[in-house]
């Protein structure tokens, strides 16, 4: 009886273990390749439970999602001009056809995106030879990226991948050249500066002129207008004076004495050496006449 039932135990162990051998789980994120005695039988690409045969069959899982390629450091390219650009790239692919790409690259990741970078590559010395440097690095970019993208999943199907997408991160010249540039760059600036500073010395002296020239106008106008009422103001008083004169001789005379009288001795040092009997004395001896 308890030989029954270790046999019974054992026997249930070795199933548990053939079937353990015998099942295999395929996530949605791979796909698997039934290999038995080292030859392909058949591909799971459907997520589930899947049995094999134990010990003669085995299980190999490729990753379906989609895998980045970077270039890492930029690559030198030469454009039509035969200037040299660094260019910093990525590619975006995944596993579309499992046998295809088992049977192309042996399932090596590695020797996938060898090819896949050489592919790319070879595109793009074919795409920048043929463009300008404007239009590589702004002008045609996004076909540059389209073309190369077509291209290399052309070539990529071949090996049971698919080339989602091929995108230019980066697109610049070499250290030597980007000195060279900047200098060139900045000395452009320089002149552009020094002709903006030239054109504005030259309207502000313009604008000086102009300025200097509107004032000698307006006092020019202003001196004609001041001569002209000064000129008016002496021909009223001139004519003020002479009726003034015309009504009374003596008194004008008078008048024009003591002015005359008053502008001379303003100041006690003032010294004026006459003759007694000059007429310009006339009133002043009719004043001591007068009071005697």
């Amino acid at each position: 009886m308890k030989t029954n039932t270790a046999n019974i135990l054992i026997g249930a162990v070795v199933a548990l273990i053939l079937l353990s051998l015998s099942l295999f789980v395929v996530d949605q994120r791979q796909s698997a390749v039934v290999f038995q005695l080292g030859e392909m039988v058949s591909v799971k690409t459907a997520p589930g439970l899947y049995f094999k045969v134990p010990l003669m069959q085995n299980v190999h899982y490729f990753d379906s999602r989609i895998l980045t390629l970077d270039t890492g450091e930029p690559e030198r390219f030469i454009t039509a001009e035969k200037k040299n650009v660094m260019v910093d790239s990525f590619v975006k692919w995944r596993i579309v056809d499992v046998k295809q790409y088992y049977v192309s690259v042996g399932g090596d990741e590695v020797r996938a995106k060898t090819r896949l970078m050489q592919t790319v590559n070879s595109s793009m010395r074919e795409e920048f030879g043929k463009r300008t440097i404007h239009e590589v690095v702004s002008g045609e970019r996004e076909k540059i990226m389209d073309v190369l993208r077509e291209k290399t999943d052309s070539d990529a199907r071949k090996i049971g991948v698919q080339v989602l997408d091929v995108r230019l991160k980066r697109v610049d010249f070499p250290v030597e050249i980007s000195e060279s540039v900047y200098r060139r760059m900045d000395a452009e600036r320089k002149r552009v500066a020094n002709e903006l500073r030239a054109s504005g010395a030259a309207e502000g002296e313009k604008i000086k002129a102009n300025a200097d020239k509107q004032r000698e106008v307006i006092l020019a106008e202003a001196y004609r207008e001041a001569q002209k009422t000064k000129g008016e103001g002496d021909a009223n008083a001139s004519a003020l004076y002479a009726a003034a004169f015309g009504r009374n001789a003596e008194f004008y005379s008078f008048y024009r004495s003591m002015e005359a009288y008053k502008q001379s001795f303003k100041n006690k040092s003032d010294v004026m050496v006459l003759d007694p009997s000059s007429a310009f004395f006339k009133y002043l001896k009719s004043s001591g006449k007068a009071g005697k």
